[in-house]
């Protein structure tokens, strides 16, 4: 199931990434070659970049290319590596759920509520917002996971 979902994210996120590069492209071209720019292809690029960030967060969770400073990890016995990181993905889940997952909602019920509406391309900010709870169930998915397979993975790193 893990596999599927990385997959799908790459997926996502490469189109993301394309549609962004055509967008910011015609942006310029009606700019600079028609004189007046596509007053949406600013705005849109806002977006899909949000999207990205933040479902790109969520993809180097699971891929485990987030930050970190494995120094002090490394130099701990296979026991206290797990207990660390034990601590160190419960910490994440309960950051994530409170922040993403709750926090992430509200914005979304409260933008929703209110109706707001993007400037230009007149999409509901809610949809906009969505990624952010989402994303947090991503990496909450792939911390759990991690969890589960601690024990494979303090055998691994020695």
């Amino acid at each position: 199931m893990r596999k599927v979902i990385d997959k799908v994210l790459e997926v996502v996120l490469a189109a993301l990434l394309a549609l962004m590069t055509l967008d910011v492209l015609w942006g310029v071209f009606t700019r600079y070659v028609m004189g007046s720019q596509a007053s949406w292809s600013e705005e849109l690029a806002r977006f899909l970049l949000i999207w990205i960030g933040i479902l790109g967060a969520a993809y180097a969770s699971g891929k485990k290319m987030h930050l970190a400073i494995d120094l002090y990890p490394m130099s701990l016995t296979s026991e206290k590596r797990k207990r660390l990181n034990l601590f160190i993905y419960l910490l994440i889940i309960a950051f994530v759920l409170v922040a993403f997952v709750i926090g992430g909602s509200r914005l979304v019920y409260v933008t929703s509520t209110l109706g707001q509406t993007s400037a230009a391309l007149q999409v509901p900010l809610a949809f906009v917002y969505s990624i952010v709870p989402i994303s947090g169930l991503f990496i909450i998915y792939f911390k759990i996971h991690d969890l589960l397979h601690l024990k494979e993975e303090t055998e691994s790193a020695e």
